[in-house]
């Protein structure tokens, strides 16, 4: 990854896009990250592996209800009230 200033950044923004294609950039400013700059395609992968760790999160919950006893019917009274 790579690391540069907030005051680069402003600078150089053409270069700080390209340089983000190929790795995250990070913006610093006043010695604390503030940003990230990445490309759309690993910001895709990101918001995959998101949608897919929360849908095994929903398997595993519904898992544990099943187990529990929760069946539609129920399920549909309570969401009923």
């Amino acid at each position: 990854m790579q690391y540069i200033s907030a005051t680069e950044a402003k600078q150089r923004m053409a270069a700080v896009l390209d340089a983000a294609q190929s790795e995250p950039v990070t913006i610093r400013r006043q010695n604390r990250d503030a940003a990230v700059i990445l490309s759309p395609k690993e910001y895709e992968r990101l918001r995959g592996l998101n949608i897919q760790e929360f849908e095994q999160f929903c398997d595993r919950v519904g898992q544990k209800a099943t187990k529990a006893g929760l069946t539609q019917k129920k399920l549909d009274n309570i969401l009923g009230d």
